[in-house]
């Protein structure tokens, strides 16, 4: 049995310089041509997988399926044509998928890819091209499927270091779950360390536009803020918070792009808390090598402003500059450091050194895509 999916293995690319030549000669012209000559004999010609019975090797565990559009359209071009040029071992996938990089030219493989995408029917799902990098505080508008622990290091005045752990689960075409739970370690003064939790948030987010072909998404989202955390000792506000705001992101020429957040907080209770609105934008450049499909690189800086509605209250204006790299293959597991630098106000709000870490569970587990 091993032999036989070696040998299926090994068979592939043969068949496929047979039928484009190694030097990229023309052949079929057409995605949907090309799909049926080199993708359908594994993949399908219904995009669901070729049966057992029509192969002439072993598959190792399921191939994907380009019917559900939770798996197509979440990914970007440049994920799919990663697979494709460089084959599956690429992105930390299976090495039955063979390279086309030698048998299909660029325009061949964008046309491959455009048919491939027609296998979703449902043209609301947005498309993963919108999904740009995670910020340290600004929140995307994108749907996602992730896990990070966000961390924050006091760099003056009292030690304090902040974990929050952010759970997000998409729940169909356009909306997300979101819970997040701090926890804080601190030594005030000269006393001695003392930890606890800080206030438990539960959220929903829906995308009430997403367009392609202007490059860009937005979503509104609502949160519930619960007094979970020790307020006496700073972990929290003591009091239930609802939080409602508006993200929107923007593609940008030669691979930047915006991202704008802003949001009112409105506790129940304003003699424990006030009313307080913000507003967070980020600009930043993704860049990568081998025309876009190696590691992904982007440094970005955030302008953060918050203003709590009290008389005699001043509007906090903080610095972000930051740097996200993609440390898996696959690119499902990413890392972000940044520092936070207050513009005013100094004393009370200390420059911070932000990190996060971040994994997309959707793509695959923690030890998955790495080789």
């Amino acid at each position: 049995m091993v032999k036989r999916w070696a040998f299926g293995i090994s068979f592939l690319p043969i068949i496929a310089g047979i039928l484009f030549g190694q030097d990229k000669t023309p052949g079929p012209t057409s995605g949907v041509a090309i799909y049926r000559s080199a993708c359908a004999a594994c993949h399908g010609t219904d995009g669901r997988g070729a049966p057992d019975s029509t192969r002439g090797f072993e598959k190792p565990g399921t191939f994907p399926d380009f019917t559900g559009c939770l798996a197509t359209v979440r990914e970007a071009d440049l994920f799919w044509s990663s697979m494709v040029h460089n084959g599956g071992p690429d992105r930390g996938f299976s090495q039955i998928m063979p390279s086309f990089r030698e048998a299909l030219a660029d325009d061949q493989i964008r046309d491959v890819i455009e048919y491939l995408r027609h296998f979703c029917r449902e043209p609301a799902w947005p498309r993963g091209e919108l999904n740009l990098p995670r910020a340290l505080v600004t929140e995307k508008a994108f749907p996602e499927d992730e896990m990070a622990m966000d961390v924050a290091i006091n760099a003056e005045g009292d030690a304090s270091i902040t974990n929050r752990v952010v759970y997000e689960r998409r729940l169909g075409k356009r909306g997300q779950l979101d819970i997040s739970l701090p926890f804080q370690f601190q030594k005030p003064g000269d006393t001695g360390w003392e930890s606890g939790v800080g206030d438990l948030a539960i959220g929903y987010k829906h995308v009430l536009l997403a367009n392609l072909h202007s490059g860009s998404i937005l979503s509104i989202a609502g949160e519930t803020i619960f007094p979970t955390g020790n307020s006496d000792r700073g972990m929290g506000k003591g009091v239930n918070i609802f939080e409602g705001f508006a993200s929107y992101g923007q593609l940008l020429p030669k691979g930047s792009f915006l991202q704008f957040q802003s949001g009112i907080e409105l506790p129940t209770d304003t003699k424990i808390a006030n009313r307080a609105v913000y507003w967070k934008t980020v600009l930043g450049r993704s860049f990568a090598p081998d025309k876009g499909l190696g590691r992904l690189w982007s440094p970005m800086v955030e302008l953060l402003a918050d203003r709590e509605l009290a008389t005699g209250e001043r509007i906090n204006w903080d610095i972000v500059p930051q740097f996200q790299v993609t440390l898996s293959r696959r690119q499902h597991i990413r890392a972000n450091v940044g520092v936070r630098f207050p513009i005013n106000d100094f004393g009370p709000r200390p420059t911070q050194v932000l990190f996060y870490l971040l994994w997309d569970w959707f793509d695959g587990g923690l030890r998955d895509g790495w080789k």
